[in-house]
């Protein structure tokens, strides 16, 4: 009997500190920081291209425009991702976008709400990148769980980074295709 109440007590402080690390820290909130060796145009081209997310954000299926204009303030996406086979529809809606400076989005998710922001700074050729993350969990046991989570999200935040840096810098694809000059016509002068 003496032991059941040890065991019940030690229960008892668990789900404390479980349920409390969710009241104390009911946010969690870490940064991701790379540079990379292009132009800022060229980087923020590769960091917004579709067809190039899978290669960068781990799990990243596609993406599907669910209202507003594509790249504005104010349109809503459906994310599709899997992990360890399981696929999920993340909701993101764009809160702010200046290109080749910055874009800002909130994803929602049933479990976790995130605020996400990617600024790009451009220093002499090369681009730093940073991005921004606040997660809050829906309801007490996601927050607790959320508050335990931050070195997980952060490890997978600099693994994504890390495939953006490697994918802009290895980018083969000419987003600014510079115009082919028109054929110069010259006029030939009749002689008398």
């Amino acid at each position: 009997m003496k032991y059941l109440k040890y065991l019940l007590g030690l229960v008892l402080v668990l789900v404390l500190i479980y349920f409390g690390g969710g009241l104390l820290r009911p946010s969690v909130s870490y940064e991701s920081e790379i540079t990379v060796n292009k132009p800022i145009h060229e980087a923020w081209a590769v960091m917004s291209d579709d067809s190039k997310m899978a290669g960068w954000i781990k799990g990243f299926k596609k993406s599907e425009l669910v209202s507003g204009t594509a790249n504005t303030v104010g349109a809503v996406s459906n994310i599709y991702t899997e992990d360890d086979g399981q696929e999920m529809v993340i909701q993101e809606t764009i809160t702010a976008i200046q290109p080749n400076e910055r874009i800002a989005m909130k994803f929602t998710m049933d479990f976790m709400d995130m605020d996400y922001e990617m600024s790009l700074k451009e220093t002499g050729g090369s681009t730093k990148i940073t991005s921004t993350s606040t997660t809050v969990g829906n309801g007490l046991f996601a927050k607790s769980l959320i508050s335990f989570m931050k070195s997980g999200m952060k490890a997978q935040e600099d693994e994504n980074m890390a495939n953006l840096k490697k994918m802009i810098e290895e980018n083969t694809t000419d987003y600014f295709p510079e115009p082919e000059p028109e054929p110069v016509m010259e006029e030939i002068e009749e002689v008398e």
